[in-house]
């Protein structure tokens, strides 16, 4: 099996990178996870705008829908090259990653033409309310209710966790039309605009001080019938696609690989008892381990894409990359504190924090990355039921 790129995917490669470059300079210290100040987020919206006049964003997508119509790959390409460089995709990342393709598998033409060449022009930023307080790994058990009225729904509920609810125009949102079925049966798919009256929107920090989580109630909001998406009542499978798409991606091995290449600069430079850090046997040791995993973490991304290319359905397998990645992140961190002793301990505005406090961050907010979009048990029953053929 060859794992080589073609030379056009590589030209498309590099052509990113130089892009990359040029538009985040050493002094940006934005990330996927980090822009939350109002700074730090109004860069973040400049620069996918950027991304979206030239089409960058929606790179897969067919190009009646504001897409370039490129390959699995290539997108797999673009998503790697994002992450590797801490490139904020936190206005668009919703959209383009999992709105977006629900949209297009399960939308009408008029949603396809109102939202999707936005999504595409990096102008809207979306937030998803699925989770729930008392549904989360279980999503099927969402009470929030939709009650039909003419041609309005009235929706009554809470979601919780909702990243990015404070900052979005729209809520692509879950909630139920019957409760008189199964669980799985009575679910409606919406979206609904976040300024809607009878929306509220309550902060979440989380443990790294960080705000991107939220807690949204609905209070009487009434949505429009032409907003839902898909049939009425198999709302559960529509929200199948976009957790599909959710689970599919490559940024955990790129961000990891460049985690540990700046903590392999670091093992050089630093010493301990006059000699390199890197001279010690268990710290090289640790180290080649988690190459050998970042680069098992990449491979699963890249079957999922190579699926993906072939017209095939990744579903066990977007599971296994979710589950690997994101558990890899939690022990490429807990190696990155290992090695940097007391001081990995040191807060990203410490001047004494080595590595600028990426690996203090890095360790309080992986701790979530193995929660969202489905726990590594939810992941593991995935693996187990539809992979392995095991029974319930």
């Amino acid at each position: 099996m060859d794992f080589k790129l073609t030379e056009a995917e590589l030209n498309w490669r590099n052509e990113i990178r130089d892009f990359l470059r040029r538009e985040l300079p050493p002094e940006v210290e934005s990330s996927l996870e980090d822009a939350d100040s109002d700074e730090q987020w109004r860069f973040a919206v400049e620069f996918n705008r950027k991304l979206g006049q030239r089409g960058w964003l929606t790179v897969a997508w067919p190009k009646e829908y504001g897409g370039q119509a490129r390959s699995f790959i290539e997108q797999l390409i673009f998503n790697e090259e994002m992450a590797y460089w801490r490139a904020p995709l936190g206005p668009s990342s919703f959209g383009i990653n999992f709105v977006g393709p629900t949209i297009i598998v399960h939308g009408t033409e008029e949603q396809k033409r109102q939202h999707l060449p936005l999504i595409a022009r990096g102008e809207v930023t979306w937030c998803q309310g699925f989770s729930e307080p008392n549904a989360g790994s279980d999503l099927a058990s969402l009470q929030t209710r939709a009650v039909e009225d003419g041609d309005y729904f009235i929706i009554t509920g809470q979601k919780i966790w909702t990243t990015n609810a404070h900052r979005a125009q729209w809520c692509l949102l879950g909630a139920r039309t019957n409760p008189d079925v199964p669980k799985h049966r009575g679910i409606s798919l919406f979206l609904v605009e976040m300024n809607r009256p009878g929306i509220t929107v309550q902060p979440i920090y989380n443990m790294a001080d960080i705000h991107n989580f939220n807690q949204v109630f609905f209070d009487n909001v009434r949505v429009p019938r032409s907003n839902m998406v898909g049939e009425k009542d198999r709302g559960w499978y529509a929200m199948m696609t976009t957790l599909d798409f959710e689970r599919s991606g490559v940024q955990y091995a790129a961000g990891g690989r460049r985690t540990l290449e700046e903590l392999v600069s670091f093992t050089r430079e630093a010493t301990r008892n006059g000699q390199p850090l890197a001279r010690n046997v268990v710290v090289r040791h640790k180290l080649a381990e988690m190459a050998i995993e970042v680069e098992v973490a990449r491979m699963l991304a890249y079957r999922v894409a190579s699926m993906q290319a072939r017209g095939l359905i990744p579903n066990y397998e977007s599971s296994m990359s979710k589950l690997f990645g994101t558990e890899l992140t939690q022990r490429l961190a807990n190696t990155g504190m290992q090695i940097l002793g007391l001081y990995g301990q040191l807060e990203p505005k410490s001047k004494w924090a080595p590595l600028k406090g990426r690996i203090e961050r890095m360790y309080l907010t992986s701790f979530a990355a193995t929660i969202a979009a489905g726990t590594s048990e939810i992941q593991r029953n995935i693996i187990a039921l539809r992979g392995l053929g095991l029974p319930r």
